[in-house]
């Protein structure tokens, strides 16, 4: 049997961080059972699969599906998020970015060339019917959650604008729908309290950088996990980019804050409307400026592409930052 072509994964020797951060994937799915749910899930057009799904695909006892699915949430590599009375697992983004390769898995890659204005990326995608199935069930979903607030019809509009935000972003395509869902709500939430047409309850923080794959992502992290649900917290990118940086993800996974889960968002404008503070960091003019609210500035350096040791003294400089603003806030 002849053996599947691979992509070449390095161009330059492991560091010893980076080597111990693959060794840890490679070992999560150092297992025949694992290794098939993985590629179930991250070859899955809908991005996300049902319990019951993987259950059938790995023709293994509900025991032994439940601790091989638990193994991979808690080695990072999936997201678990139920939904009524199912359970639906989705690949986090270092696992698309990076395990994908590392198991000779082809994810499909978006051109960098527009699409005509007159023409939708729902109708160019090539499997646009699944697609556009798949917004209208988030859109019906949402309306629901949201009904006595917006009509169907700005749901929908909202689902359709904040699947092409992404998508016209992102380079890898598979976990579009299910990260549309959770774009969607978010914006939908923001715009409610913009509006007045929803109080929501305590403070709001939006965090802004450029890629929305470093510092934003951090200090949001560490504001959630000090403030806990006493302050709700966002963060955007003005140019966000496809996923968050691994060496954040594992600098921040050392002070307890999990941001496997975490996509880059793009800056939209019912966020900063919705937000009582808004800190940028260094993304310059990007930001819209609304008059009663409060902007500051974080002139912090940005960690993307940076070792894990210089990664760490940022983080730490944000947790300082944030600790601060705390203070204030509560």
């Amino acid at each position: 049997m002849s053996k599947p072509r691979r992509r070449p994964l390095l161009q330059v020797p492991l560091s010893r961080e980076d080597a111990e951060y693959r060794a840890t994937l490679l070992s999560a799915v150092a297992d025949p059972v694992r290794l098939r749910l993985m590629s179930v899930v991250l070859t899955h057009p809908a991005g996300e699969v049902s319990r019951s799904q993987l259950a059938a695909e790995a023709d293994g006892t509900s025991t032994t599906i439940s601790h091989h699915l638990r193994q991979l949430c808690e080695a990072g590599l999936l997201i678990r998020e139920r939904r009524q009375s199912f359970t639906f697992y989705r690949p986090t983004h270092h696992a698309l970015a990076e395990l994908a390769a590392l198991l000779g898995i082809e994810v499909a890659e978006q051109s960098s060339a527009p699409p005509p204005a007159s023409q939708s990326r729902v109708s160019m995608d090539p499997a646009g019917a699944v697609v556009h199935r798949q917004l209208e069930h988030i859109a019906g979903q949402l309306a629901d959650r949201f009904a006595g607030i917006f009509s169907p019809e700005t749901v929908r509009r909202y689902v359709d604008e904040s699947y092409e935000m992404l998508a016209s972003r992102s380079r890898i395509r598979r976990f579009l729908p299910s990260l549309t869902a959770s774009f969607a709500a978010d914006r939908l939430s923001a715009l409610a309290k913009a509006s007045g047409k929803s109080s929501g309850s305590g403070s709001e923080v939006l965090f802004v950088c450029v890629r929305n794959a470093g510092r934003s992502q951090m200090a949001a992290g560490l504001m959630s996990q000090l403030a806990g649900d006493r302050i709700l917290v966002r963060s955007a990118g003005s140019f966000p980019v496809a996923a968050v940086d691994p060496n954040v993800i594992a600098a921040m996974d050392e002070v307890g804050v999990f941001l496997g889960g975490t996509y880059p968002k793009p800056l939209s404008d019912e966020v900063v409307r919705a937000a009582d503070v808004v800190i940028t960091m260094g993304c310059g003019d990007a930001c819209p400026v609304y008059p009663g609210k409060r902007y500051l500035d974080w002139p912090i350096d940005d960690p993307e592409g940076r070792p894990l040791a210089a990664v760490r003294k940022i983080r730490d400089e944000i947790e300082q930052q944030v600790r601060e603003l705390l203070k204030e806030l509560l």
